[in-house]
């Protein structure tokens, strides 16, 4: 398992004890609302809202929050408008970093990222300096149960690009970006999937080790913790062993 997929479980383990339960939250809603203000607020015509409301569904958000975010999207009660921004940067061991971010104040969040990049011992680049270094792509999650075979064999018929473990004893299923929620549909009666998303993913990986390691996993810790920050996404590469001492004093 990647040093990288393992970090991915103790944020897992961290929302599952409630530590950053209502920060998930926060995040979970504003997307449900932009989703549903850009597309409409019927999850069967809308891609994104659907996997919005799958996401919160599966993070135990309750059904009337869900529905009242949707209603703000929409227009039908009064809630704030958010815009998306992407930031791009380097971390320490030129880590490359994507943000993706809904906010609804861009000043003050683009001086909250970057005193952030600036605190971690990273920095903030232009717009396109860092966003080719990764692909934007589908990704549905297949829980722990069925076999590598079982999932392949399903997931291309659906029409998916690729098939990977996630190092918990589950799949990531790949897809080019129209066909997510395709592939989501086709699988969801066959398999125990999770919420789907889009996701940048990287081409080519960077390998830290020791101090650098630990800066480039508080870099994105700090960044995620910020609520305007929807997704972080990095491609460094830590050894399983190293990852886990760290896990051990997270």
């Amino acid at each position: 398992m990647s040093g990288h997929n393992r970090w991915t479980k103790i944020k897992r383990k961290k929302e599952a004890m409630g530590a950053t339960k209502g920060a998930l939250f926060t995040k979970l809603i504003r997307e449900v609302t932009v989703a549903a203000r850009i597309g409409g607020g019927d999850p069967e015509h809308n891609a994104r809202l659907r996997s919005a409301v799958l996401a919160a569904r599966e993070a135990n958000m309750p059904a009337d929050n869900i529905t009242r975010a949707i209603k703000k999207g929409t227009g039908e009660l009064e809630g704030v408008n958010y815009e998306e921004m992407i930031y791009e940067g380097y971390g320490p061991g030129g880590v490359a970093l994507v943000v993706e971010v809904l906010t609804d104040n861009k000043n003050r969040t683009a001086g909250d990222v970057r005193a952030t990049f600036t605190k971690g011992g990273g920095s903030l680049a232009a717009s396109g300096a860092v966003a080719f270094v990764f692909d934007r792509k589908g990704v549905v999650p297949v829980k722990k149960g069925p076999s590598e075979d079982e999932v392949m064999e399903l997931a291309l018929d659906a029409g998916a690009e690729d098939v990977l473990p996630d190092g918990e004893g589950g799949f990531e299923v790949r897809t080019d970006t129209g066909s997510l929620m395709h592939v989501h549909k086709a699988l969801e009666s066959k398999l125990p999937v999770g919420a789907p998303r889009m996701m940048h993913l990287p081409k080519t990986t960077v390998r830290v080790a020791g101090e650098t390691a630990e800066k480039v996993l508080r870099l994105i810790e700090n960044l995620e913790e910020n609520e305007d920050v929807q997704h972080v996404y990095a491609n460094f590469e830590i050894d399983d062993a190293e990852m886990a001492a760290i896990e051990s004093r997270v």
